[in-house]
């Protein structure tokens, strides 16, 4: 049989080695958060730099808009338009892609007035 004291050497033992697997595991996970948190902050500096290209390509679309439009005195062009806080991040480039036609259709409908409603 087993004397006490070596069963408490044995006891010793394992919750010695169950401190250290618990170190291990911690270290571990720790790595694991702060790579975690350098890729979400990485993806939030991403997604604000496609923010504001997406914003400054909006504006500028505005601009040729109201450029276009700006030669008819009966239209009254209204301010810019602001970031929609419902619009989806993922389609972003869905919504720009979208700009083109809409402004071209712009530019048709300015062309095709007659000369009269052009002044």
């Amino acid at each position: 049989m087993d004397s006490p004291a070596m069963r408490y050497k044995e006891i010793i033992g394992l919750a010695a080695k169950a401190a250290e697997e618990l170190r291990a595991w911690e270290l571990r996970r720790a790595q694991e958060l702060e790579n975690e948190i350098l890729a979400a902050e990485q993806a939030v500096a991403e997604a604000t730099q496609r923010e504001q290209r997406t914003a400054q390509v909006a504006h500028n679309w505005w601009r040729m808009a109201e450029d276009n439009v700006s030669r008819l005195p009966w239209l009254e062009v209204a301010e810019g338009p602001e970031p929609a806080t419902n619009a989806r991040g993922a389609w972003l480039d869905r919504y720009l892609n979208e700009l083109k036609p809409i402004y071209q259709e712009l530019v048709d409908s300015v062309l095709s007035l007659g000369w009269r409603a052009r002044r």
